[in-house]
């Protein structure tokens, strides 16, 4: 039985975000079609009528996710697909993974009985971003003594919410800090200059760029004047990058 894919983020007023996600459907599209074609080479789908993957939002959009899983479900019927697969690209397991987007789901499947939807893993569940992680972190090793990170993610308020990208900075050997939530980002700094630490490198654990990330490059500046004797860097978000298409093709396939 053949499948498609839709790719789900929060949704932002920011172009910048709506760019990234289309590159990144493409990039996963392409993976699709290759892997396809050499099916079609031997003999075992026919071609696809329709893109196998699109994009879909939770939030500020005019239409709710769940009405635009159902007009992608629709497409997809009418074009001979009997699946599709919903991909939330999401890098914490918060009221948005585990509540929002389930509750979502599951009134698109009501409304679209005679196709499959089914619910993958989100995106930060999957092993290979704490390796895109620790690349960043190697690069930013190079040439500097009294080195510290921080793992700067939104964070959630929901109960053990934080749990995952916890263990995965225990791995790193790295701080964490949230945006939203305790312990902020200023506050690690002052750990870590109180370690030592001349060099400090923050990562932003973000898909794409954005509000936020504007707004942490804003704090960064700020702490560059509050702590003059340290070198900061600001490191750039995970971005569409075929490494990360990768991970999407590697959990859609689970």
């Amino acid at each position: 039985m053949l499948s498609a894919y839709l790719l789900v983020s929060h949704g932002s007023r920011d172009p910048r975000q709506e760019i990234a996600m289309q590159q990144l459907a493409k990039l996963v599209n392409n993976k699709l079609e290759s892997n396809l074609q050499r099916s079609i080479i031997g003999g075992v789908v026919s071609p696809p009528k329709c893109e196998l993957v699109s994009t879909a939002y939770l939030e500020l959009k005019p239409e709710p996710l769940h009405e635009q899983i159902k007009r992608f479900a629709q497409m997809l019927k009418a074009s001979g697909y009997h699946r599709l697969k919903i991909l939330p690209l999401f890098l914490l397991p918060g009221v948005h993974v585990m509540e929002d987007i389930p509750g979502e789901v599951a009134l698109a499947q009501q409304a679209a009985e005679d196709i499959i939807i089914e619910l993958q893993p989100y995106l930060g569940s999957h092993a290979g971003v704490e390796k895109l992680l620790a690349k960043q972190i190697a690069k930013s090793s190079e040439n500097y003594y009294n080195q510290g990170w921080i793992l700067l993610t939104h964070g959630s308020r929901r109960p053990g919410s934080k749990k995952q990208v916890e263990a995965m900075a225990a791995n790193l050997g790295v701080l964490t800090a949230y945006w939203s939530v305790a312990p902020s980002l200023e506050s690690r700094v002052k750990q870590l200059v109180s370690a030592g630490c001349k060099n400090i490198t923050i990562l932003p654990y973000f898909l794409f760029a954005g509000g936020i990330t504007d707004a942490i490059a804003r704090s960064e500046q700020e702490l560059k004047l509050q702590f003059p004797a340290v070198r900061f860097q600001l490191a750039e978000p995970l971005g569409a990058s075929a490494e990360l298409a990768d991970l999407i093709w590697d959990l859609i396939h689970k």
